[in-house]
């Protein structure tokens, strides 16, 4: 079979390694086996002799360029292809002019669009008539999270496929094919192989990439360690993009790790985020997030420490301040868990929001002017401080709504003893109301 992705024009041995490997087949895609595995989504498309317009999410490196293009070939539809980076209102035009000239000579095309997100609301409505009309199958490629980043007409239209990243045993494989092809083994010894496969990220075409490095800076018979390899590729950055998916799954990791006690999880997903780059503001604000959303007044001490370490970090820099989050996030993990206030909070909010219109009850109103004075604001109220053990017992709410409990603080940490409280300003109101 010719290589149906073989780069215009190069002999092999000057093409890239990752090019040169690319699967001809469906069967030779690795990594994917959800999808083309004998019972897999894609596998039953093809078995059934009919396409539908897909969406292709995952991150890179995973095989969604080049499933596109075998599925065109498995189907016989005419591939055409296009960028979302460098397309814009008159390439789309030209693009679906050509789709429906093949169309009236009997062939459809399948159009495959890369980072697909990256139109706009508009550019992505265009592809909905000539989707709905049968001019083309859809098959768009994004990094980013589909349900965020695509209209709802759209995806409406399209089946959402994930493509997953390699895990190592799929990284493994693709390195031991590339020793096949060219006839040599790695020169790594089996600590380096193994550093290596984690430096790819889960990103076939960067374990290739990295591999070719190797191959090219080995000296004849040299067996590098994982210190000889951090030399020759000089690390290769994860695959962390703070705008996208990466970001938002490591950040939500970490608060999960916190929330479920667990410091040592806690501490992994907190280093991966400051080795990636991270921004330490964001780290920063997210740990104040998780005091006051699942720490609570369980221990109020939490939020104290979590701003002390957004200080600290603010006043010693990297790498230094790195520890002050360290400290936050053990602090936190360890800390006895409570979402009472936030979820008093939520349902305070939905009241609010029923209930906006309600004035409050008169007795608990400033009189200002002699007029307020004469409608009743302020009439019988009662200054607490006046009152026997400083608690007059008074219903604030409006009295349409009547009380309304919102907060219920577990018994635990220092919500323990606010528990105490309410239980005593309960008994006291119930005597004082004649309840």
């Amino acid at each position: 079979m010719s290589d149906l992705f073989a780069s215009a024009g190069l002999p092999d041995e000057r093409r890239p390694l990752a090019d040169r490997l690319r699967p001809q087949t469906l069967a030779e895609v690795t990594g994917q086996g959800h999808l083309t595995g004998p019972d897999g989504a894609l596998t039953r498309m093809i078995d059934s002799g009919s396409l539908g317009s897909m969406i292709f999410w995952g991150p890179p490196g995973t095989g969604k360029t080049t499933m596109a293009r075998l599925l065109s070939n498995a189907t016989d539809l005419y591939f055409d292809q296009i960028s979302a980076v460098f397309s814009g209102v008159a390439d789309l035009k030209k693009v679906f002019e050509s789709a429906r000239m093949r169309r009236g000579q009997g062939r459809q095309t399948l159009l495959f669009v890369d980072e697909i997100h990256r139109f706009n609301r508009s550019q992505q409505d265009s592809f909905l008539p000539v989707m709905e009309d049968g001019t083309i199958v859809l098959v768009g490629a994004t990094t980013e999270n589909p349900s965020f980043e695509l209209n709802a007409a759209l995806l409406s239209r399209a089946r959402v496929l994930t493509f997953r990243p390699h895990d190592e045993a799929s990284l493994e494989e693709l390195l031991k094919r590339a020793e096949a092809l060219l006839e040599k083994p790695l020169p790594l010894d089996e600590t380096a192989r193994a550093t290596l496969i984690g430096m790819a990220d889960g990103d076939g075409r960067a374990v290739l990439t990295l591999a070719e490095e190797v191959w090219r800076a080995a000296r004849n018979g040299e067996i590098l360690d994982t210190e000889g390899l951090i030399s020759v590729v000089q690390r290769r950055a994860p695959i962390y993009d703070k705008g996208q998916d990466g970001h938002y799954n490591l950040i939500s990791a970490l608060h999960k790790s916190v929330r479920g006690s667990d410091p040592d999880a806690a501490l992994y997903y907190l280093c991966r985020m400051l080795d990636a780059g991270e921004d330490p503001l964001f780290l920063g604000r997210r740990l104040v997030r998780m005091a006051v959303e699942d720490i609570g007044l369980a221990d109020p001490q939490a939020l104290v420490v979590c701003n002390a370490a957004k200080d600290a970090y603010d006043f010693l820099g990297s790498p230094e301040g790195e520890l002050a989050f360290a400290n936050a996030v053990v602090y936190l993990a360890t800390a006895p868990k409570s979402n009472a206030v936030y979820k008093a909070y939520k349902a305070a909010v939905i009241a609010a929001k029923q209930n906006g219109s309600l004035l409050p009850p008169k007795h608990i109103l400033n009189a200002p002017t002699k007029l307020m004075s004469k409608e009743g604001y302020g009439d019988g109220y009662r200054y607490d401080h006046d009152e026997p053990d400083a608690f007059s017992g008074q219903d604030y709410f409006p009295e349409k709504i009547g009380r309304q409990k919102f907060y219920e603080p577990p018994d635990r940490g220092f919500e323990r003893e606010i528990n105490k409280r309410l239980d005593y300003w309960s008994k006291l109101r119930r005597e004082r109301n004649g309840g």
